[in-house]
């Protein structure tokens, strides 16, 4: 018997049509975006087909993109893929149509001369509709050497308010009065000529991300070059993302590195510069500066603290300490009748020697006290809390911020850009968004709560990645899976919960709408 290789199996395709998939977990997100207002909300702020009477809407073409993404593809070649699902791109081609008036689907029929043979877009439509999100006037004024951030055109900028729309239906199904919001910065880095150098020295893109830590959602993310400093535009960025939070919001935290550490930005939050929110307290990296580390030489060693973590309800020592530290900045003492900065140090000894001559290449700040060297950082923040409490608080973003990246580098397809064109690979990158935010909103809100943790990864090989066969019978579609495997139940239960969104969102209520 011919086994094809080593081991006794064999492959042989299918002779007829059969309806598998290898996604079958995969619907369970289109009915998501329908029950949120998602497909909604980008039909009726996408315009970029509209005055196209032929060929593929925006909501057709984003949505693909979206499920590509949360499927695992990461780039444009992998709709091909993705067509070559069978049985998926049957519940596609139905479930697309759902929620339109008669009007409409005639409409959508009308659009193909032809039979339509593709339940997905093309590659070379993709990349057709990327473009349209280029911006030609902006890019015309670069300058060699200097930090630019093209201007988004009205096709960028009707993507980000489908994201605010998807941030006021998390609000509604799950209310938050506080938001915490965390930004960074991160490279994607690429191979394409076009793209500039970043400080490490390599071409890279990079975007710089806002996200609400309540929600684990992405507030706001702007893409940019890879030469555009972490710190550029800070306050900008920042105000933006505190425009787009949904109303019941009463209540604003903020968290950053040092790229934050910019007086403009300081000073708009501790001075209540913004008329909804006030005062904005927040914890923020210091840049440790020759000044900074003489004021921290000042310190007693009485007056330094260890820093313990709490695990299961003891305090375990971290070797690290902390102390409260009289710095103050020029720009702090310019304005005597301000708001008061608190300006905390941690210090951490240094366990290895240093080989010799490398003293000075260590990729963080070091001082010495006495015969011992030690690690130095430092923030600055306005609250009041404890200060050990406070260092913990403010560390909270290291950990999830990083996974933010990950999951949009590695897990999604924000990690390979499409295409030479800058706005063609932030429109790439904003799709990318919605299905971060898309993913988000499946763990918290419709799968079971041990899920919310889980990366994408974990939830492919669990949820998405089912095989199955997909039927139709009596004008009704029907994924039919093995009955003993454990995703079976988890599938029936998140449509559950899926079910009682259904008609919370205004999106989707208007999709409905005679």
């Amino acid at each position: 018997m011919d086994t094809q290789g080593v081991l006794p199996f064999r492959y042989e395709c299918e002779p007829t049509a059969s309806g598998m998939t290898a996604l079958a977990g995969l619907p369970p997100y289109l009915e998501l975006a329908m029950a949120s207002g998602l497909s909604g909300s980008i039909r009726c702020h996408m315009k970029v087909c509209a005055e196209q009477t032929q060929g593929w809407t925006d909501q057709q073409v984003v949505m693909s993109l979206v499920m590509l993404n949360i499927a695992g593809g990461n780039c444009v070649d992998d709709l091909r893929v993705l067509e070559g699902d069978e049985g998926f791109v049957r519940v596609l081609r139905r479930v697309e149509l759902h929620g339109l008036r008669r009007k409409e689907r005639r409409e959508q029929e009308r659009r193909w001369h032809k039979e339509r043979q593709r339940a997905v877009p093309s590659p070379s439509v993709v990349f057709r509709y990327l473009g349209a999100f280029n911006n030609p006037a902006e890019e015309a004024k670069r300058a060699a050497g200097h930090a630019f951030i093209p201007e988004p055109n009205e096709h960028l900028q009707t993507l980000g308010r489908v994201n605010e729309d998807f941030l006021r239906f998390a609000q509604q199904r799950s209310p938050q009065r506080e938001a915490t919001l965390e930004q960074d910065a991160s490279l994607v880095e690429t191979y394409k000529r076009e793209a500039l150098f970043s400080y490490q020295g390599s071409k890279a893109y990079q975007p710089l991300s806002t996200r609400w830590a309540e929600q684990d959602m992405i507030v706001h993310s702007e893409f940019r070059d890879g030469n555009v400093p972490a710190g550029y535009g800070n306050l900008r960025v920042f105000q933006q993302s505190l425009a787009v939070l949904p109303e019941g919001v009463v209540k604003v935290y903020f968290r950053s590195d040092t790229a934050a550490y910019q007086e403009n930005l300081l000073r708009y939050c501790a001075e209540g510069k913004n008329k909804r929110f006030g005062v904005i307290e927040f914890a923020i990296g210091v840049d440790v500066t020759v000044e900074f580390k003489r004021a921290v030489a000042e310190v007693e060693e009485g007056e330094w603290y260890p820093l313990e973590r709490e695990v299961d309800g003891r305090r375990m020592p971290t070797g690290q300490e902390w102390s409260e530290v009289c710095f103050v900045p020029n720009w702090v003492a310019s304005h005597k009748d301000g708001p008061s900065y608190r300006f905390l140090a941690i210090r951490e000894p240094l366990e290895q020697r240093e080989l010799p001559g490398l003293e000075t290449q260590l990729p963080f700040p070091t001082t010495t006290f006495g015969q011992r060297r030690y690690k130095l950082f430092g923030v600055v923040t306005n609250r009041d809390l404890p200060g050990d409490k406070l260092i913990w608080w403010s560390r909270e973003r290291c950990g999830k911020g990083e996974e933010m990246h990950a999951i949009m580098k590695e897990d999604l397809a924000g990690g390979h850009l499409p295409s030479a064109e800058f706005g063609a690979n932030a429109a790439w990158w904003g799709i990318m968004v919605l299905a971060f935010n898309l993913n988000s909103l499946m763990k918290r809100l419709a799968l079971p709560k041990e899920w919310a943790p889980k990366r994408l990864k974990a939830i492919r090989f669990g949820f998405i990645n089912l095989a199955g066969r997909v039927v139709s019978r009596a004008r009704q579609l029907i994924i039919r899976l093995s009955a003993s495997h454990p995703g079976y139940g988890l599938l029936l239960e998140a449509r559950r919960r899926i079910q009682c969104l259904y008609g919370h969102s205004d999106m989707a209520a208007a999709s409905r709408s005679p």
